[in-house]
């Protein structure tokens, strides 16, 4: 599996106030919101097979790094597509159109967090 670099773990600046991080949080939604509003639901958690496939499909790097960590962390499908959603989310907080290989990175650093 290829090394996590520190940038793809790269964390918001600490000056973030919790104001930004409330906006940041309720510009995120509001992307959600509008992007599965013909679905009939309302957040990445709750995006499913071609839908989830569409929206959180990774750039190469990510799909890369998913399958290595899916490969090394024997995650199941289950698993798989909840790194997907959560790497979504990520992206969402950023402000990015794409899921990118920092967005993994850190949604499995979550993952891993949990199983300690």
């Amino acid at each position: 599996m290829a090394n996590v670099s520190a940038a793809d773990l790269a964390l918001p600046p600490p000056a973030e106030g919790s104001t930004e991080v409330a906006a940041r949080v309720a510009n995120a939604r509001a992307v959600q919101l509008a992007r599965y509003e013909e679905y009939g639901f309302r957040t990445n958690a709750e995006a499913e097979g071609e839908i989830l496939d569409r929206y959180a499909a990774p750039d190469a790097a990510g799909a890369k790094l998913l399958a290595e960590a899916a490969d090394s962390m024997r995650l199941t499908a289950r698993g798989y597509h909840r790194v997907l959603k959560v790497a979504r989310s990520i992206a969402d907080l950023a402000g990015e159109e794409k899921v990118r290989r920092p967005h993994i990175a850190e949604a499995l650093s979550f993952r891993w967090l949990t199983h300690l």
